[in-house]
């Protein structure tokens, strides 16, 4: 023997999200934006509309790809998409200036938050974490993740999100509440971010429940599009 003690466990195998062109992104944490569209706060009756930016995270193995086939999940009868821009950093920083955030940002993609609605709401209702709601396998599509030199190309573009070819979702990142720039800058006064980190933005109004057999493509203009398709419960 070597003298060093043996895992108790298998090793987990580590989380790695796609790189558009090829390649791949390891993922570190997975942090969501609340209540971060106007319209979405509107349509969720929910929340002052200009309360600072509130975090929460997924756990990291809710990772799930483009073409990917998702099980509708367990505990619910109100299975809910929601699509976002996802911000895939790539250096660290704590208490990170707003007009210096950008400089953490490796590339953007597509990514969708799936949402157990009814448990959210219970939750909502319980003053409980959402994490029954929002933190759950495969709740965390995420398109290919694509290296970007210049951030402010995603400051104004079109966001969307359709059901069977039905468009259910449009809005634009420009509509944002919080900028990405602030939302980075919020979010390193509680933590302090990683490269590998991955933050979700919020979503535009329209969300909407699916079923088993429905694919969900979700696009923003000059990226990579993210489809999905809904599968029967395991059993």
């Amino acid at each position: 023997m070597s003298g060093q003690a043996p895992h108790a466990l298998p090793t987990v195998a580590a989380t790695e999200a796609a790189v558009a062109g090829g390649g791949t992104f390891p993922v570190r944490r997975i942090y969501c934006v609340g209540r971060n569209y106007l319209d979405h706060i509107r349509e969720m009756k929910e929340a002052d509309e200009r309360d600072p930016p509130f975090f929460f995270q997924k756990p990291r193995d809710a990772i799930v790809l483009d073409g990917a086939r998702v099980a509708y999940p367990p505990f619910t009868s109100n299975f809910q998409f929601e699509v976002e821009l996802v911000v895939a950093l790539g250096k660290g920083g704590r208490d990170v200036a707003v007009e210096t955030a950008n400089n953490l940002i490796w590339g953007y993609a597509v990514g969708i938050d799936f949402t157990r609605r009814d448990r959210q709401f219970d939750a909502r209702d319980m003053r409980l974490p959402w994490e029954v709601g929002k933190s759950f396998d495969a709740s965390a599509p995420c398109g290919p993740i694509a290296w970007v030199a210049d951030p402010e190309r995603f400051r104004d573009c079109a966001i969307t999100l359709a059901v069977n070819g039905e468009e259910r979702q449009r809005g634009n990142i420009g509509q944002m509440i919080w900028s990405v720039p602030e939302v980075i800058a919020q979010l390193s006064k509680q933590v302090r971010l990683e490269a590998g980190d991955l933050i979700y933005t919020g979503t535009p109004s329209g969300v909407g429940p699916v079923v088993p057999g429905d694919r969900i493509t979700a696009h923003i203009d000059g990226l990579p599009s993210l489809t999905v398709t809904i599968t029967p419960p395991e059993k």
